[in-house]
């Protein structure tokens, strides 16, 4: 069964993460955007797998669905706290940053509220087709599946504008992809279903860096032992140290629509340098749990005790197999950087923690959209992907625009921009500046960097 389409939309967005439901709850009070969301899942959820108890977001509460575009919202983080009776225990708690749950609960809340919302439908193409109301014109036609138990339909939809949130899927290294053994091998955003397997399992080897990879050592820490019913964990991370996210406020002025304006200016080489380059400015560690990582180390190891655990940076896991004749562990080989040697190290669980890459849809048509040499988005400074300016990206765009592509705080920005392009006004103020610094040098003195040097030109 097919529901043929009655509505052109204005916006239709695929996927509902934190970005795309933050569009869609900026797109709710404006009169000239009929819009629809659509995701294949059930109903909303944010990174489930690590929802660890204590943990918190890593940006303040400012930076929720709307605020930054819009402080009046209903949809504001402060108007959860208002609607659940919490706002004075968040006054009185004095910490700007949420935990991860509650962000969580706080999402789910505004989904509840917004009638665009469209859960359960799979998306498997999008097409151009003519437009009835445009002579020459055209659409977008949208073909969902749906799934209610048995029964399987197909919708259509149409729209003049789409935005692409589908966000980024789990990536693990070549070498241990399809690694099959006596125990678990979980990437990070499936670790709390398997939590207490991990830790029944006597040895774990956290292999990765950043923000989830402490969170998840710093839990199975608390099990860390020699005794009865506790483990052994590890960590192996390629970067050079356990390193802090940067959180100076010169630095914070790079998730800014100036500097963003500088990464779009830059070569595409040069852009893919810089992404190495700065990942500390947003994959890494916040401060705070690196230290409570060292003060439970020095808990536990307090009149000698023996804790069983590693930590090991500037190595890289180059390979992987399972010891079925053995232990039943599995085998990884080390590398260290700096040293050039190897080593061999057994572990009977893993947890890998190597982060998500963003990949395009299959759903798109080819020419449907512009990529790079590279099979990426070719996005445009206004986070569209195709000639027409009608096909926009959020959470995509990470090569082209830098570091503001992920983060939360900025996501309100971009929406407003691209409900700026969709109607043709600006429904929410952009801000053109809000950096102290300017980055790229002034035009005055780039004018006089292509003079003639002034000694040079007397001698």
């Amino acid at each position: 069964m097919t529901a043929a389409p009655t509505t052109t939309y204005d916006l239709l967005g695929i996927g509902i993460g934190p970005f795309g439901l933050g569009l869609a709850a900026l797109a709710d009070p404006l009169d000239d955007v009929e819009a629809v969301f659509l995701d294949q899942r059930d109903g909303f959820s944010w990174h489930a797998g690590m929802l660890i108890e204590g943990t918190t977001l890593q940006v303040p509460f400012l930076a929720d669905l709307v605020t930054m575009a819009d402080p009046t919202s209903p949809y504001s983080f402060l108007a959860w706290l208002k609607a659940t009776g919490r706002l004075y225990q968040f006054y009185i708690r004095e910490s700007f940053y949420p935990l991860r749950a509650e962000y969580d609960q706080y999402c789910r809340w505004v989904a509840e509220q917004l009638p665009a919302l469209r859960w359960g439908r799979r998306v498997t193409s999008i097409v151009r087709v003519a437009d009835p109301a445009a002579d020459g014109g055209y659409v977008f036609e949208v073909t969902a599946e749906t799934v209610r138990g048995a029964e399987r339909s197909v919708e259509k939809y149409c729209a003049k504008h789409i935005v692409l949130g589908t966000g980024t899927q789990p990536r693990l290294p070549a070498h241990l992809q399809d690694l099959e053994g006596a125990g678990p091998v979980v990437h990070t955003s499936d670790y709390l279903p398997h939590r207490a397997e991990l830790a029944a399992s006597g040895s774990v080897t956290v292999v990765g860096s950043g923000q989830s990879a402490a969170e998840v050592y710093r839990d199975l820490l608390d099990g860390c032992g020699t005794g009865p019913g506790e483990h052994q964990v590890d960590w192996v991370t390629r970067s050079p140290r356990f390193f802090p996210m940067e959180y100076t406020k010169l630095t914070l002025e790079m998730t800014s629509p100036e500097y963003t304006d500088h990464y779009v200016s830059l070569p595409i080489e040069q852009r893919d340098v810089l992404a190495r380059e700065q990942r500390n400015l947003y994959k890494g560690i916040s401060g705070d749990l690196i230290d409570d990582i060292y003060d439970t180390l020095y808990r536990k190891s307090a009149l000698g005790a023996e804790v069983p655990t590693t930590l090991l940076s500037d190595t890289e896991v180059t390979a992987a197999r399972f010891d079925a004749d053995g232990a039943g562990e599995y085998v990884l080989t080390l590398r260290h950087a700096q040293l050039g040697t190897t080593a061999e190290h057994r572990t009977r669980a893993l947890v890998v923690a190597t982060g998500y890459a963003p990949t395009a849809p299959g759903f798109l048509a080819p020419g449907l959209v512009n990529l790079d040499h590279r099979g990426r988005y070719a996005v445009a400074r206004d986070y569209t992907v195709d000639d027409d300016r009608r096909i926009h990206v959020v959470n995509g765009e990470e090569h082209t625009h830098g570091v503001t592509a992920p983060d939360l705080g900025f996501g309100p920005w971009r929406n407003s921009v691209i409900l700026a392009n969709v109607t043709g006004r600006e429904p929410y103020a952009t801000e053109r500046r809000i950096a102290f610094q300017q980055f790229g040098l002034p035009v005055a003195a780039e004018a006089k960097t292509n003079q003639p040097d002034e000694m040079e030109a007397a001698r």
